[in-house]
């Protein structure tokens, strides 16, 4: 997941057509928001959540418009950060440093109001000034333009103390969804070499961080309302059975998406929960578009073809998790209407080998990692079903540095995952039109590029609606994208733990309605 793709990764939801004209309208903070799980009784006050996140060390990252290649890094980040607007259940977005915002009659311009009674953890009001100078940071990063695509760091502008203006190069009737992720707000004028000990806004203020785990405090300003916890300790974990044992041994008290073997293990444990958000997250295989050896779009397809999605949701997830139809943003509701479900047709992928000229004498890599559960187990099943085909695949394991560094945005085949459930658009800006700043498979079609603008030049939900079908329509029949199953999200718990968040995706790092029994 790369925020790149991972932290993006990141936060889920579904835009409905209502939160659509709800974004255009305005919208309202939510610290109460979020869907808590298996409250009982009266919150209370007090205690400290000790909570697991998976992570490595190769890969952490303090700085919060930096690439957050682990899980542990974003949820201490999200505690102590705000962004702007945040993924709501009942609305697609949500205000959290923003109270309100209302686009012009032209989509292009946005005007966000700041939370008046917001302060920094050292007790200095924020400011527009605050805002937009962390925007134009996030901006000026590598992954800049994917992460704020369509706007400048010129167009990123303060109207007053409280008010920010987001201008686009184009309409875009869904720009408040992009400024959930990581649109971290610091204090202007933040220099790098003090990120580490730099106050944010959020509900929990750094106590102390030792390699990948940390200790936080409540934050008893947050503008968001009354924080129950006292404080919040993130252990890093480099794997997900590390954390299970480590939740079913009463050594922490959450395990964050830890995945389906744990959950089964844990199924059987009256003292811990099993937490489950479906339809969660993506893992799709990626095939380069722009040139080698998965070019040609009939080689595409007959890969799509071959693979045998009911046996990968059931053994690669378990279970925990439902077929897909190679698309992405399965939140959105909209998603894939009209378009027949792919399904495994061999002797049809055969003769699309055949036709494109593919060479059944060679051995292809299909890159993958260790990131998450059931990632690389994915692979190795995808690369035994391409067998029955004629195709030769070779698995090969990448640490996840050098997986970013070397094969990401760069590889023929590989596998990548992204730990969100959003719209359809949301993962066309993100991945897709030919300028995304994370175009996964080097894809470029001018076909789906008019298609994706049509959509964002609509408000109308049933006119967006229509539109969307093109977009999905392209995506299904020429991307670069095999997407066989959206797997469950898996949260493990202790019975003590009230008011966890159950919203897909990175949504699960609002903790700040927590409490413990």
């Amino acid at each position: 997941m790369n925020l790149n793709r991972r932290q993006l990764l990141g936060a889920g939801g579904m835009l409905a057509a209502a939160a659509l004209l709800a974004a255009c309208s305005g919208g309202d903070t939510t610290s109460s928001d979020p869907a808590p799980s298996n409250a009982a009784g009266q919150p209370k006050q007090g205690g400290t959540l000790r909570i697991g996140a998976l992570g490595r060390a190769s890969a952490i990252t303090r700085d919060p418009h930096g690439t957050q290649g682990n899980e542990s890094d974003y949820l201490i980040l999200a505690l102590v950060y705000d962004t702007l607007t945040v993924p709501g259940a009942d609305k697609n977005t949500v205000g959290r440093l923003a109270e309100s915002w209302q686009a012009s009659s032209d989509l292009k311009t946005w005007r966000f109001s700041i939370v008046k009674d917001a302060v920094f953890h050292d007790g200095a009001p924020v400011t527009a000034e605050d805002v937009v100078w962390s925007l134009r940071r996030l901006r000026s990063t590598p992954s800049g333009a994917a992460r704020l695509p369509g706007i400048q760091a010129k167009n990123i502008t303060a109207d007053g103390p409280s008010t920010v203006v987001l201008t686009s190069d184009y309409p875009n009737a869904e720009l408040p969804l992009l400024t959930r992720l990581t649109t971290f707000v610091l204090k202007k004028g933040t220099a790098d070499d003090a990120l580490e000990s730099a106050p944010g806004t959020g509900p929990f203020e750094l106590d102390w961080y030792r390699g990948g785990n940390a200790r936080l405090i409540r934050n008893d300003r947050w503008h968001g309302g009354t924080v129950r916890l006292d404080a919040i300790e993130v252990t890093m974990f480099e794997t997900s059975a590390a954390m299970a044992n480590a939740v079913l041994a009463g050594q922490i008290d959450v395990a964050s998406n830890v995945g389906a073997v744990a959950a089964r293990t844990a199924e059987a444990r009256k003292d811990v929960r099993v937490i489950r958000r479906p339809n969660d997250m993506s893992m799709p295989i990626v095939m380069r578009t722009a040139d080698g050896p998965f070019a040609d779009p009939r080689v595409r397809e007959a890969m799509r073809l071959l693979v045998d999605r009911d046996a990968m949701v059931k053994q690669v997830l378990s279970g925990y998790g439902t077929v897909a139809n190679d698309i992405l943003g399965t939140g959105d509701p909209d998603y894939a209407k009209n378009i027949p479900q792919r399904s495994r047709n061999l002797d049809k992928a055969k003769a699309l080998l055949s036709a494109a000229g593919f060479d059944l004498s060679k051995t292809y890599d299909l890159v993958t990692t260790e990131d998450i559960p059931g990632l690389a187990e994915s692979a190795t099943l995808f690369a035994a079903q391409a067998k029955d085909a004629g195709v030769k695949i070779q698995v090969v394991k990448q640490e996840s540095g050098a997986f970013y560094e070397k094969t990401w945005l760069k590889g023929d085949l590989y596998t990548t995952y992204w730990g969100t459930n959003d719209s359809v658009v949301f993962f066309a800006s993100k991945t897709m039109v030919s300028e995304a700043g994370q175009n996964e498979a080097g894809w470029s079609d001018t076909d789906f590029d008019a298609a994706y603008r049509k959509v964002l030049q609509t408000s109308d939900p049933g006119a967006r609606s229509a539109a969307l079908q093109d977009v999905q329509r392209i995506e299904h029949q020429r991307s670069g994208y095999l997407l066989w199953g959206m797997a469950d999200g898996i949260d493990l718990a202790d019975g003590k733990v009230h008011g966890l968040p159950e919203l897909p995706g990175y949504g699960r790092v609002q903790l700040e309605n927590v409490w413990l029994d």
